[in-house]
Parts: C-alpha cells; structure tokens; sequence
C-alpha cells in the first residue's frame, strides 16, 4: 500500500526551486487578539467544590499556547503576534492606550514561533496582573475605544507583506458580546459606526478578522448584538458561525485548531474534461504520513551539512569525465541510444496530469478499490479563468445522477487510472464540517486485486454458530462498540514521544511531558460491569460453562512442566559445578570428558545440547570466550 502516491506528501527538504515559491506564498501572518477584561478572569464554568475553576483567559492561554507548538512542527515560517486588549498598561507602535503587544516591541516584523516565546506565554497569567493589567476598556462617561485600537495596532502588525503571496489573519478572543453596552446615546452609535468601518477598512486591505467567542455559565454568546457586523456575517450565517450551546469549553483547543491549521493544496493539475475544455484543479492532502524528519549528515569537524556529489572517472586514464548526456539499450545485439530528452517524452504518457473517461453508477465502485488515501481537488481560476463554474457543473450532475467520473492520470512515472466521487457540503452549528469538492480515488491495478479461494464444504463439516451464540456476539460487540469511530482520531504515540522530547529539550524542561497512547485498548471502559458480563456470557456460549476450569487444569500442566525441565537445570548445574571448565578448556581436556559431562555444562547454561562431541566441545568453547 503505497501511502504518498506521486510523491505529494515528500519532505520540504526535497522540493524544487518552484515547489519552494510556493510554500512561501503559502505563508501566513496572525495576529491574536486576547480581550483582557475582568470578565475573562471569572469562572468559566461552574466548577464542582474540590475542583480548580479554571477561567476562559486561562483557557485561550492555553489553546494559544498549542497552537504555537503544532506551528513549529507544521508551520514555522508563519508568523504571530499576540495582542492584548482593555488592559492598564500600554505597549505599542501607536501609542494607543489599553493595547498591549505582548512579543513585538521596538520592531514591525512579526515573530515565528520559537520555544522562548511558547515558554514565556504559557506562564504569562502568572504575572498578568502584576505587569499588564486589567480594566474594563469602553466605560461610560469615556471616549477610549480600546477595541478599535487594538484593531489599529493588529493592522499595523500585519503591514509587512503583500496579500497576495501571504495571508493575513486576525483572531479575536472574548467572552463580551456587547462591548458597547456599558454606555449608550450618540457616544455609543458613534464607537460602534468607528469600530466597524475599521474593520470594514482592514477586511478591505486583504485582512481576515475571525471571532472565537466563549459563552459565559449563565448566558450564551450572542454574536447579533455586534460581532456579526464586524466580521460581517449576515442571515443563517450568523447562527451557523456560534457553536451549540451543548460544546464544552475544552473543545475552544479543537476549534482554534481548525481555523489555524487549515489545507493547503500540494499540487496544481490540468484536468481535461473533453480535447478542448481544459479547467484547473488543486489537490489537497487528506491523510499525510507524519515522520521526524529527514537525517541531515554533518561534518565531523566544520559541523557543517554535507553534499553529495556525484562524478564520472574514466578507467583508463583517472581524468574527471562530465555526465554522460546519452543513455543506452541492447536490442537485438544492437546499441540503441537515448539522450536524456528522449527518454523523459518516452516516459511521459500524457499531456495533461488529469484526462476525463468517462462516467460509471457508484455502486461499481467498491470498498476494496480504495487501497491508498485518496487525494482532494478543488477547482482554481488562478490560471484558466471559469474553471469554478465548469468544477461545479460536473459536481452538480455526479451528485444528482449518482455517478464517479472514471479518469486518466497520467504522470511520467506511474500512470494510474482514478474515480472521481463528488462530495457534498456538510454544514454544522459549529461552520463548515466537510467542503464541496471531489475525492481522486486511486483505483488498484488488475495484480492489486485478490480473489481468496473457495473452499466448498459439506454442511456437516462446515462450522455453524449457534443462535445464542450470535446473541451473546452481538450483544458483546454492541456494548464495546466505539461511537463516531474515526482512524484520524488517534495520534501515532512513537511519533508524539519524539515531540514529547524535542519540545522538553527546547522548553529546557526537567521533565518528559506525559505521553498519552490513544491506540491501547480502554482498560478503564473494559472493566464497566455490563462489558464484562458481556465477555463472560459470550465465553461461556462459546467455550461451554467450565471454560475457566479447563484454562486453569492447562496453566497447571503447563506450570508441572516448567518445573520439572527447572529441577533437571538444576540438577545439572550442581553436577558441572564440580568441574574447572576453564582449566579444562586451557589443557586441551574436554576431549577427554564423555558427551553426557559436556551436557552438564550446556545445560546449565541453557545452550543447546544437540550435535556431536566435536560439536559440543566447540559451543562450550565459544561459550567460554576461548
């Protein structure tokens, strides 16, 4: 199963120069925008009389803090800043009061993510108050709008940059819905008309302003009072954009998560639909294999990465020759020659990477064809003008006749034909669960496929389960069945003790951070008496009512058996024990010795006893370092 088909998930380190162009237009600039207000510091939730209550400023620290650390895994040429707003102090460019920029200081340039700045944030709430402050920022009878500053300040930050090779992002965290509301009149219509031009303003220079609200205990996040018109949400829009009343707060972490860590495409393809459409689609990596990292081999004194060079010397002479620039085949006992060129356009078998068919039902796709992760396409007008609305023209119809797209993709190095399934959107409370777009299923050649061979039995020899048997099966598999299983769910733990130690010895932590391996089985939901009870049923309908006794009668004989072959080890090393092997072994007399006295000495050291004298002399010699 070949898990990077093509080679679209290959490490950064073996990208060419084009490749590398487009990783860095990939890069992206965030600013985090924390609301510091006392609000944020109460209880976020209504915690039980021993528990700690945890408040939702100690909450974004933390899901702030994460996402840092997936960045320099994932991401480390994206840049951030992190901003707080309503705070006593000031710390800015501007000079703007109740903005404090926590990293950025004498400087425009955004920072990457480093184990400095993760380390000094995650313990910032310790001296929060102390050296930054808190206050209620838009108060009666005041003019400040520290909220429109602190957008002034994020786009400031993000000046650096054009949005059309780098993205742009805002993210603001709070749990105030109506900043306004402590005052009202001309003064608050005024502050609310500035504070949204000035994002209507920064939305319009290419910036991206996204809201993570938090919902108090005793009422829920409203997002129509005014957030809605600052990210400019309209209609359903704005019920979709806030999560359910039933999300628990630790999921704020997943949520950040998947407004961060967003696709990128991985490839751009030309998909030709007949000889003279042609549209333009990029792909995206559903499943990508995560590992270390490449070995880089340094120089033992320079400390330097090395280069591999490769060069051609003639036999005769010694002399450095340049790559030969022709290759060559035997045919017929004949020389035929290739130069590099040719030989490419004999590898290239199409013009295009993607050519349409033909259309077939779904149900002649299988289970069994999906033998490796299927890739996601998106259509793109960035070079072939309208080939949205071509994409979503053969999407619409696949979905409404219930068809794949059968189709040729052709690379130079592995041409494979392909099934195109459409899928559609999957809208939740919480946004956009699953894009519209298409799966590129790699179908298996004809040799992938295995047909298992039929036996044919007689009914009376053909074992047949019993219906209480199936009963107590199905009952069993009902209880330990795993709701909204998902293989995505589940981190490789190899891999996250490795990061485990990476982020330990960045952080200059005494301590290995605890490691949860999510693939052991659940001993804790095993042991729930109804589980067990299933298990013990299912057993004895199996097994029969004394299966217990009969594996305990098995352990005993097994146990009789160990012991005797530990009293004949014994036996034997009392009895070699009598002998100076090694003075033996120096004065040439262990030939002299029976087989059955050489025995002794294997035995007792657990070698084997096999062969013939000369054999034994020889392991025993070995044995001895002799």
């Amino acid at each position: 199963m070949d898990l990077d088909p093509e080679g679209i998930f290959r490490d950064d380190s073996d990208e060419d120069d084009d490749n590398l162009h487009e990783r860095e237009a990939n890069k992206e600039m965030v600013v985090y925008l924390i609301d510091a207000s006392p609000r944020m510091f109460t209880p976020a939730n209504a915690a039980k009389p021993d528990e700690k209550q945890e408040t939702h400023f100690h909450t974004i620290v933390n899901c702030i803090t994460q996402s840092l650390k997936m960045q320099i895994i994932g991401r480390s040429r994206d840049e951030v800043a992190i901003c707080f707003f309503n705070t006593k102090e000031k710390k800015n460019l501007q000079e703007l009061a109740g903005v404090y920029v926590y990293n950025v200081t004498e400087r425009e340039q955004l920072d990457r993510p480093d184990a400095r700045l993760i380390k000094e944030f995650s313990c910032v709430e310790d001296s929060f108050m102390n050296n930054i402050g808190s206050r209620y920022g838009i108060t009666s009878g005041s003019r400040e709008n520290t909220l429109y500053n602190a957008l002034w300040v994020a786009q400031a930050l993000l000046r650096k940059g054009s949005v059309k090779t780098v993205s742009k992002r805002i993210l603001i965290f709070t749990n105030e819905d109506d900043p306004f509301g402590g005052i009202t009149g001309a003064a608050k219509t005024d502050m609310i008309r500035t504070t949204i031009q000035r994002a209507k303003d920064a939305q319009d220079l290419g910036l991206s302003i996204e809201l993570l609200p938090l919902s108090r205990p005793d009422e829920d996040f409203n997002m129509s009072l005014f957030y809605a018109d600052l990210i400019g949400l309209e209609g359903d829009e704005v019920v979709q954009y806030v999560p359910s009343a039933g999300e628990k707060l630790e999921d704020m972490t997943d949520q950040l998560r998947k407004r961060m860590m967003k696709k990128r495409k991985v490839k751009t393809l030309s998909f030709a639909i007949t000889n003279d459409v042609c549209i333009e689609v990029n792909t995206y990596a559903l499943i990508r294999p995560t590992a270390p990292g490449t070995i880089t081999w340094l120089d033992s004194i320079s400390n330097l990465p090395l280069k591999t060079e490769r060069s051609f010397i003639c036999n005769d002479t010694g002399a450095l020759l340049q790559a030969p620039q022709e290759r060559f085949q035997l045919y017929n006992d004949k020389v035929v020659k290739f130069s590099v060129r040719e030989l490419s356009d004999v590898k290239r078998v199409s013009s295009h990477h993607l050519r349409l068919l033909g259309f077939k039902p779904l149900d002649c796709l299988k289970d069994y064809h999906n033998l490796s992760p299927s890739t996601f396409i998106y259509p793109s007008d960035e070079q072939i003008f309208g080939s949205t609305r071509v994409f979503v023209a053969l999407h619409s119809s696949m979905l409404r006749l219930g068809r794949f797209a059968l189709a040729f993709y052709g690379t130079p190095t592995r041409p494979r034909l392909v099934a195109l399934v459409a899928q559609e959107e999957v809208i939740s409370s919480s946004g956009q669960d699953e894009p519209p777009g298409m799966h590129m299923i790699y179908l298996p050649y004809s040799d992938d496929v295995r047909y298992p061979e039929e036996v044919h039995l007689t009914s009376g020899d053909a074992p047949r389960a019993t219906d209480e048997q199936i009963k107590k099966a199905s009952n069993l598999l009902r209880r330990i069945d795993l709701k909204h299983f998902s293989v995505s769910h589940f981190a490789n733990p190899g891999l996250q003790k490795h990061y485990g130690i990476l982020e330990a010895l960045a952080l200059g932590e005494d301590e290995m951070p605890d490691i949860k391996d999510e693939t052991l089985p659940d001993e804790e939901g095993l042991a729930r008496p109804g589980v067990v009870k299933a298990i013990e049923e299912f057993k004895a309908a199996v097994f029969g009512e004394n299966y217990d006794q009969e594996e305990a009668e098995a352990a005993a004989a097994k146990g009789g058996a160990s012991k005797k072959r530990k009293a004949i080890a014994d036996a034997a090393s009392q009895k070699s024990a009598a002998y100076d092997w090694a003075d033996l072994a120096d004065n040439g007399k262990l030939k002299d010795m029976t087989v059955m006295d050489l025995k002794t000495y294997l035995t007792a050291h657990g070698l084997p006893v096999s062969g013939k004298k000369d054999a034994i002399i020889s392991r025993i010699l070995t044995h001895l370092g002799k």
